[in-house]
């Protein structure tokens, strides 16, 4: 689930900035101070010196994050896209009297391949993420980004976690528990017309399964894990080891 803070951050930034009607109201440094204020309000009541505040948009705004936070890290846990189109598609299946606001139009939601053209472009659900990632990774800030293989942390929970652990510069927590794990969030994905969006297994472990996408839209998406074989950031990945 997204935090509402990156949301509350691109509008109060919309309005701030050139072209808004406050923009030659407020100036750089109370433009700051507004946005930090906008952390501070709705993470300033935790007990915790460590916050996790979850949205895929941060990777697209590292200037502003490190700017406002420098010890910031930035975590992307990352697989192939045609699973994750994969997963999204079997969801619709589980839906089949409901039309999923994830598209915007018959057109859009006609076919899988329209379906899966729709999430791809860079200003929807799969296309958006991906490409600010990309630029999270190729780009200055890129030692504050960690990229976890998803397939790697559900097989091998723990050692994935010592890991992200070192990387955050926190000490390790002994009391995970890899067979309970529970999360679900059945109102919001009731109100986008897709049940089961946010459900999380309890027991931390792969799945396996066949796709049902059609091997072209398989092939079409299958290299597009950059951080696989690409090495030209200084950002930090944990990947399965060629054997």
């Amino acid at each position: 689930m997204s935090s509402p803070v990156g949301a509350l951050v691109s509008a109060n930034l919309r309005m701030m900035s050139a072209g808004g009607e406050l923009s030659q109201m407020i100036d750089i440094h109370q433009r700051r101070r507004i946005l930090e204020g906008l952390f501070d309000s709705f993470h300033g009541e935790r007990e915790q010196e460590v916050v996790f505040d979850t949205h895929r948009m941060w990777c697209s705004k590292m200037p502003l994050l490190v700017e406002m936070f420098p010890q910031a890290k930035v975590i992307a846990c990352v697989r192939d896209v045609p699973w994750i189109m994969d997963s999204i598609e079997r969801l619709l299946h589980k839906n089949p009297f409901e039309n999923s606001k994830l598209f915007g139009s018959e057109s859009e939601r006609a076919t899988i391949y329209s379906r899966m053209a729709t999430l791809a472009r860079h200003d929807r659900m799969i296309g958006f993420p991906w490409a600010a990632l990309k630029e999270a990774y190729y780009g200055p800030h890129a030692a504050h980004l960690l990229l976890v293989d998803y397939d790697l942390l559900v097989r091998a929970p723990e050692k994935v976690l010592k890991l992200i652990y070192q990387f955050i510069g926190e000490l390790w927590f002994e009391g995970h528990d890899y067979d309970n794990v529970e999360y679900d969030a059945p109102e919001f994905d009731e109100a986008l017309g897709i049940s089961g969006m946010h459900h999380v297994h309890r027991r931390v472990a792969p799945i396996e399964r066949t796709p049902i996408l059609p091997p072209d839209i398989f092939e079409k998406y299958q290299d597009m894990a950059f951080w696989r074989t690409d090495t030209r950031s200084s950002a930090s990945v944990i990947k399965p080891t060629k054997a």
